[in-house]
């Protein structure tokens, strides 16, 4: 809600409007960005989602993810299971909608948030947004749940990630 009401903030005092908002956050981040987008979709133009957990539902079957159990709650308590269901990106994507463009990014070998997350997600999305926006997935192979390690790397996945931020913002690039 707090995320929510900064950027309609943004927009009611002119500093901004939806068309020139992206949003972008990492694991928990993701979930964030990921959880806003569904319930506001008209607020931000872009979003990226690097390494989310996406589904809430079953985040613990995987890797170390079951470590959150005590942060996020347990799926088998059903005052936990009905507050995970209510804000899980992967289960409140709606049909018809046109959510902001999308771009997931997943690392083969993140042990803290499995890919299946993003890959769930994006195909919600692609069976189920109005697709007047792309919904894309940035899928990094030897990768860890901060991307690679490798530098060359590191700045090719930014690369990617900027250019799409700006090319949905309208943005020009300015070359010295």
């Amino acid at each position: 809600d707090d995320f929510i009401t900064a950027a309609e903030y943004l927009t009611v005092n002119k500093y901004t409007n939806s068309n020139r908002i992206a949003i972008m956050g990492g694991s928990n981040g993701g979930l964030l960005v990921g959880a806003v987008m569904l319930q506001r979709p008209d607020l931000f133009k872009a979003v990226v989602s690097q390494a989310g957990v996406l589904d809430m539902l079953r985040f613990h079957l995987y890797d170390l993810s079951y470590l959150n159990k005590g942060e996020y709650g347990d799926v088998k308590d059903s005052t936990s299971f009905k507050n995970l269901l209510s804000y899980s990106p992967v289960h409140n994507v709606k049909p018809g909608v046109n959510y902001p463009a999308t771009l997931l990014v997943a690392s083969d070998n993140d042990n803290r948030v499995s890919p299946f997350h993003s890959f769930k997600f994006i195909a919600e999305l692609q069976s189920k947004g109005n697709a007047t926006e792309p919904y894309l997935l940035y899928y990094e192979k030897g990768g860890g749940h901060s991307g690679s390690s490798i530098f060359e790397k590191q700045i090719e996945t930014k690369a990617y990630i900027y250019s799409f931020i700006f090319k949905q913002l309208g943005m020009k690039v300015r070359v010295w």
